[in-house]
């Protein structure tokens, strides 16, 4: 496991009324940050978040009216089943969004998972290798504390020189291979957003907010993290 630097950037929590709240505050700044991020260097560079949460999200961006030969994806963890298999990121993403827009097939960059967490993890960090900076990373918070797939008691990949991508093999939660982001290349983000939404985050809102060492408050970009929450999550 990583200790995440003492000097944590900023967090600003921004309470919503609730799950359907959250989601359209959630598309308004995914196409607000594309629009800035085209309109200044012509390319919006995105990681995809899994989970329930991110799913109703997807789907409003179908309707978007965006230039979508401008966007390109990237996914910030990923399970180690076929690539076909529904419970991959990368197929739910596309199965709620992708599949019904035209952003060009090779500006999707799926993790390659079904080879293993190994390869995965090393082919990913070699596509990463010549990007720079992301324009918007997606996450969302386990009831562990854990984002993506870092996860409590494991290595997050904290120090400037780790690997952009982590072959992870014994997840707590099934499958146990997985490949992650690791924090330090989700922190090299012009902006972070986290959705956070279910009473069963509770408890890992209240130690994130407690400065508890959680792997969320690892990642640590310069201009500081965004929370989307339910606002009930952050009553005691």
């Amino acid at each position: 496991m990583s200790t995440p630097d003492a000097s944590a950037a900023a967090v600003r929590w921004h309470g919503v009324a609730d799950a359907a709240a959250l989601r359209d505050a959630a598309c308004r700044r995914v196409l607000d940050a594309a629009t800035a991020a085209i309109a200044h260097r012509g390319e919006f560079l995105i990681v995809l978040a899994g989970g329930n949460t991110p799913r109703d999200v997807y789907a409003m961006l179908r309707a978007a009216d965006t230039d979508w030969s401008r966007w390109h994806i990237y996914f910030g963890d990923e399970r180690c089943l076929p690539s076909d298999d529904l419970e991959r990121n990368s197929q739910m993403a596309a199965d709620a969004w992708l599949d019904h827009v035209p952003i060009p097939r090779d500006c999707i960059h799926a993790i390659p998972a079904e080879l293993g967490a190994q390869q995965a993890a090393q082919i990913y960090s070699e596509t990463l290798r010549e990007v720079g900076d992301f324009d918007l990373v997606l996450l969302g918070l386990g009831e562990d504390g854990h984002t993506a797939s870092l996860f409590p008691g494991h290595e997050w990949g904290v120090a400037v020189d780790s690997p952009d991508a982590l072959a992870v093999f014994d997840a707590p939660k099934p499958p146990a291979q997985r490949i992650s982001l690791s924090a330090a290349r989700l922190g090299r983000a012009r902006a972070v957003l986290f959705l956070v939404t279910g009473e069963s985050k509770r408890d890992a809102v209240a130690q994130w907010r407690s400065g508890a060492d959680i792997p969320a408050r690892a990642i640590q970009p310069q201009a500081g993290v965004d929370v989307l929450v339910e606002s009930g999550l952050l009553e005691k």
